[in-house]
């Protein structure tokens, strides 16, 4: 994941013990950049790694770049062999038409310009090249039940997100065509503890370090907030009444979107 250099300086300190890759997702996300042998994949926005990791285990040649040192450190710890790069989305230290795909899990909303990153991936890439993104939208994520607890937590985090229709336009402006989605919905299994991971688990949120590993408690929240919401859920928990609020944001929206194009 591509964030804010400082942010996750500061939360890739323990960002492995929640964060690691869901097989689930690491399945998709290798279905749609559909990798062939002897050729070479880019991760933007890599984090420690953990999907880098989980497709070159499928024997998908990666290079991974983030702009977060403190995460590079652990993702070189874990694999020597692969290349990790500091870099941004909008500035990458690569050549032009250097890789056969690209993949971007969890990192659009910490780029500081669609235009520009997507501008930068497509020179990057070579002609045909995938691009494979895994995001979630403003209109998924007011469908989660985490807007009852912390609404102006989840508030701040919509705001950072871009809706698909400018991720898709920004996609094609950058020359990136045939795009396709796909809705995923939080599994119940879900390994990678990322933001809406505890949909079906709600006591998931009641661990501090479950809530560090999610840059929207660590960095965005409200210490009065968060603790007001995790008081009451933790009540609806104990009561039987969180069951009511999960069920009033049902819907079919999908809560996180893959996107995928083709150069």
């Amino acid at each position: 994941m591509q964030p804010n250099k400082e942010k996750y300086d500061r939360i890739g300190r323990s960002y492995n013990s929640t964060r690691r890759a869901d097989p689930y997702l690491a399945g998709r996300l290798f279905h749609h950049l559909a990798p062939e042998q002897d050729k070479e994949y880019l991760d933007i926005g890599c984090g420690t790694g953990n999907y880098t990791l989980a497709l070159h285990q499928m024997g998908v040649p990666f290079i991974a770049a983030d702009p977060s040192e403190e995460m590079l450190k652990k993702a070189r710890i874990r694999n020597q062999s692969i290349q990790w790069l500091q870099g941004k989305a909008e500035s990458l230290p690569l050549d032009s038409g250097s890789v056969d795909g690209i993949m971007a899990s969890l990192t659009l909303h910490h780029w500081s310009s669609l235009e520009k990153g997507f501008v930068e991936l497509f020179r990057v890439a070579k002609p045909e090249a995938k691009l494979v993104i895994f995001t979630s939208t403003p209109e998924q994520m007011e469908g989660y039940w985490l807007n009852h607890y912390f609404p102006r937590m989840l508030k701040d985090s919509i705001v950072q997100m871009p809706s698909y229709e400018v991720v898709a336009d920004n996609l094609q402006k950058a020359g990136f065509k045939d795009l396709e989605t796909e809705k995923y919905f939080v599994k119940r299994d879900l390994q990678d503890l990322f933001l809406y991971a505890g949909k079906e688990r709600p006591e998931l949120y009641l661990d501090p370090q479950v809530r560090q590993g999610i840059s929207s408690f660590s960095d965005l929240s409200r210490k009065e907030e968060v603790e007001s919401g995790l008081r009451q859920l933790q009540e609806d928990i104990q009561s039987g009444k969180i069951r009511d609020v999960m069920e009033a944001y049902e819907n079919d929206r999908g809560d996180y979107l893959f996107v995928v194009g083709r150069k």
